[in-house]
């Protein structure tokens, strides 16, 4: 341990058991336990997030900051570094595989573009010398594009090319980090790339801006041999009140126009699904659907809320059936379940970063034996593939094999006189059936 003394003499967190009452302890996730003949640990591919838990300082839209951090003291090199030492503290502590980041997560910004990736570079140096006595990896990596003041109007999409230029440069430089750390992806969060108003905008020119800056990216990733995934992060509304990666729909058909389905995938958040009135199942489930799944952001948002209040995952029944779409499609591969949370700002203390995490991970193991209960039983897959055998055999099969016309079909229901009843979908019986496993 980098014994900063941040969390005190805090052992390194156990698996106890479901009767453990320990509140520093592992009561679901035992990361050697197989479930369907892999580890958990390999399954969940969990990672704790630099921003929130080491940068969020408690400040909301009506009131300041609440959480005093020691490296909060100054934005400078020396408190970066700080800052580095406790969050590899608590990587530790936790015992979690993976971690991810943004530039500005890690690093202060300089005077210029140059200072501030030279800035970056230095601490990525420092977590690569903590990383060969660690066995924490890096999950992803990805770059600030919405907080600075330059980015107000979008990065890619930002009407001034030179905006444009210095972003492709700030990607090129976390990039460039994240490929050297072994990084397992690299993520593109377009926090601003959108439009407040149609009045100003240029949406057609703006989308094909977002298209050659992604496949830039792409060209880039190729020419350096990062063998990583880079992903998308879809994200509604907030800031801005249209955002072009809507949702895994919206990102589909953005990638399929521009000749990049097979080069990128998504990374799917909870609260991100939820701004977007979709299920985080629904999303998933596109996304496996359309060959696009790559990774996943858990938290949760506070439904009686109407923006993204990023808090740690506590329901299992609701990530079960995400985790059981995981699993059909044959897991998340380079991905994993990022804790894109954050403590709320009335938990002051140390401990709270790690009971968030605790819970979070307790909550997953859950849903995750739960998903593959579901997978060994089959009941559920039985009923919806009886559902749909009529596809499977005669003229359901010949239809899907192009074999049939409209005039095939037309003939055939007069010859017949077909008159198709409609049958139950079960829904209160699968429901039912679903919460036995949980």
């Amino acid at each position: 341990m980098s014994g900063t003394g941040f969390f005190g003499d805090t052992a390194p967190i156990r698996y106890e058991g479901p009767q453990s009452a320990n509140p520093l302890a592992y009561r679901h996730y035992d990361r050697d336990k197989l479930v369907l003949g892999k580890r958990m640990e390999d399954h969940l591919r969990a990672a704790v997030c630099y921003w929130h838990s080491f940068v969020a300082s408690g400040l909301d839209m009506f009131g300041g900051a609440t959480l005093a951090r020691p490296w909060f003291a100054a934005d400078d090199m020396a408190h970066a570094r700080l800052k580095a030492d406790v969050a590899f503290e608590m990587f530790d502590i936790l015992g979690l595989p993976f971690f991810t980041f943004h530039d500005r997560d890690i690093a202060p910004e300089g005077a210029s573009l140059a200072e501030s990736n030279r800035n970056v570079r230095e601490i990525a140096d420092v977590f690569a010398r903590k990383m060969e006595t660690r066995k924490v990896r890096l999950l992803w990596g990805t770059a600030n594009l919405f907080s600075a003041r330059r980015y107000m109007a979008g990065a890619a999409t930002n009407p001034d090319p030179d905006v444009f230029a210095y972003a492709a440069a700030q990607v090129k430089n976390a990039i460039d980090v994240t490929h050297r750390l072994g990084g397992a992806n690299y993520v593109l969060w377009g926090g601003r790339e959108g439009y407040e108003t149609l009045l100003n905008t240029d949406l057609k020119r703006e989308l094909a801006q977002l298209g050659r800056f992604l496949e830039m990216v792409v060209e880039y990733k190729h020419k350096i041999g990062f063998k990583g995934v880079i992903l998308i992060e879809p994200k509604p509304q907030e800031p801005t009140k249209h955002q072009y990666d809507f949702d895994v729909g919206n990102v589909y058909g953005f990638l399929a126009a521009n000749g990049l389905a097979n080069e990128v995938k998504v990374n799917i958040e909870v609260g991100h699904a939820v701004l977007a009135h979709h299920a985080f199942e629904h999303e998933v489930s596109l996304a496996a659907a359309l060959g696009i799944l790559g990774s996943v952001d858990a938290n949760r948002n506070d439904y009686q809320s109407g923006w993204d209040t990023d808090q740690f995952p506590n329901n299992a029944p609701e990530l079960a059936l995400a985790l059981h779409a995981i699993l059909k499609f044959g897991g998340l591969g380079a991905g994993g379940f990022n804790f894109d949370a954050k403590i709320r700002r009335q938990s002051l203390e140390p401990a709270d970063l790690l009971y968030g995490h605790i819970g979070g991970m307790d909550t997953l193991a859950r849903a995750l034996t739960a998903a593959a209960a579901m997978i060994e039983d089959g009941a559920l897959d039985r009923f919806v593939a009886e559902r749909y055998a009529g596809w499977d055999r005669g003229e359901g099969a010949e239809l899907l094999a192009g074999r049939r016309g409209l005039a095939d079909l037309a003939a055939r229901v007069e010859r017949d006189n077909l008159d198709p009843q409609p049958r139950s979908g079960r829904q209160e019986y699968l429901e039912n059936l679903v919460n036995r496993y949980l």
